[in-house]
């Protein structure tokens, strides 16, 4: 009998290649089947190339939907420029990296308080979207399989809006991928009122959102697949790793919050204080390689150059690996994470 989990995929630019590898280790392992997804960003590519692979071709179709998602993020080159700049790439990539080694400055900080993306006007292009425009929607929005959900951030508002099932086409993914000082807004019309709203990077919200997964019928256990350090032993100093913690923190915010809503009602279920079966005791996993990611700069995460994918996507394996000989035997029965320990 296979033991049915949710998976939750965090975003994270190009650190996203990290969980390419440990979806890739899971879809190894026959007794573990995926019955609920949630992502943002990265993430949300990652669970669109999975659900799509495994309505085409099951498990090993999986594998060569993200092989393939990666090999096109691999060929993007820097998400920052636009698509006229390609031609320059080298040359604008050396010219920013010698200026981040000999100043203490961010060209990226800098640019992004100077620079829209909008300033491009009507040649600006999204260079993610021949990327998204490849998946075939049909099979991504698939009744059959892991129940699908990406999040994205509603700029008006500034609430999470959570699309699934039919909702979902390539709007909704380039929505949740939608880093601000990068990426023109996205818009979305609502086909029932007609009315069009503008999306940013569902991180900002959710990264994931696990709400979603709590649904009648999803299975209690969700594993969270990290690529933001929660912790950085050392203090940021220079602009650009001051921008890149501040941007980890905001990203991981909404994460904690649920996380210590879930830690609240499992209190209440031990303590008797709430009666099993009124609110799902939700038992929580997580796989992660802090150590990688705060080694790694914050440029790399959209710089998605094909060596640093490969090293990520090796990373994720050996994390997903690990997770399995030390906690397969939580899956189900218990939660592997100390979350009071957690948010210590």
């Amino acid at each position: 009998m296979s033991l049915r989990i949710n998976v939750a995929l965090q975003g994270g630019g190009a650190h996203g290649a990290f969980t390419w590898g440990v979806l890739d280790r899971l879809l190894e392992d026959d007794g573990i089947e995926i019955a609920g997804i949630s992502g943002t960003s990265a993430g949300a590519l990652n669970a669109a190339a999975l659900k799509a692979g495994l309505a085409a071709g099951g498990r090993e179709g999986a594998k060569a939907s993200l092989d393939a998602l990666w090999a096109q993020v691999g060929s993007v080159g820097d998400l920052r420029l636009n698509a006229w700049l390609t031609a320059w790439m080298p040359v604008v990539t050396a010219v920013t990296d010698a200026v981040e080694q000999a100043f203490p400055v961010s060209p990226q900080g800098i640019a992004a308080q100077v620079f829209s993306p909008y300033a491009y006007g009507p040649w600006w292009q999204n260079p993610l979207e021949q990327v998204v425009r490849r998946f075939d929607f049909t099979k991504v929005c698939h009744d059959d399989g892991p129940r699908l959900f990406v999040g994205a951030t509603n700029v008006r508002s500034g609430k999470v809006r959570v699309f699934s099932g039919r909702e979902i086409g390539p709007e909704v993914l380039l929505a949740s991928a939608c880093i601000p000082t990068v990426f023109q807004a996205q818009e979305i019309t609502d086909p029932k009122t007609g009315v069009a709203e503008a999306y940013w990077d569902g991180g900002f919200t959710g990264n994931p959102a696990l709400f979603p997964l709590f649904a009648a019928g999803l299975p209690d256990d969700i594993l969270v697949v990290s690529i933001n350090p929660l912790r950085r032993e050392e203090v940021p100093e220079t602009p650009l790793d001051i921008q890149n913690r501040m941007n980890e923190i905001s990203f991981n915010a909404s994460l904690l919050q649920e996380l210590r809503a879930i830690a609240f009602v499992k209190r209440l279920i031990r303590e008797g204080k709430l009666e099993r079966g009124t609110m799902k005791d939700v038992l929580i996993h997580m796989i992660a390689d802090d150590a990688l990611m705060t080694d790694l700069t914050a440029s790399t995460k959209l710089r998605p150059a094909p060596l640093l994918l490969a090293r990520l996507k090796a990373a994720g394996r050996v994390a997903a690996d690990t997770f399995l000989a030390d906690h397969r035997a939580s899956i189900g029965q218990r939660s592997s994470v100390d979350l009071p320990l957690l948010f210590g």
